[in-house]
């Protein structure tokens, strides 16, 4: 299992009004920071549609590129604004069933 991709999922829960903001906030982090990093493989973004929360989906080569990106400065300066907007929950883990039609 050591070669399989890594998944982070993070569940942020918004504060009422600030979806929008939270969203532009994670893409500009996405197109400017995630793009650039060693190990980052895709993102995607899952809006509740009740504008309560957002799933943050992302793939990375190892748990290793996961703790590289949580320590980089550049996204440790994105913290604070992502906490002004909403509260993060954060899970890694491996996909062990992915099943389509």
């Amino acid at each position: 299992m050591s070669n399989e991709s890594v998944t982070l999922i993070n569940l942020l829960k918004v504060k009422p009004g600030q979806q929008e903001a939270l969203i532009a906030l994670l893409k500009q982090n996405i197109d400017t920071v995630i793009r650039t990093l060693h190990g980052w493989k895709t993102t995607r973004l899952i809006a509740a549609k009740d504008g309560a929360s957002v799933v943050i989906y992302s793939e990375w080569e190892t748990s290793a590129a996961v703790e590289a990106m949580r320590s980089d400065p550049r996204m440790q300066a994105y913290f604070p604004k992502i906490a002004e907007l909403a509260s993060l929950d954060s899970t890694v883990g491996s996909v062990v069933l992915s099943e389509s039609r």
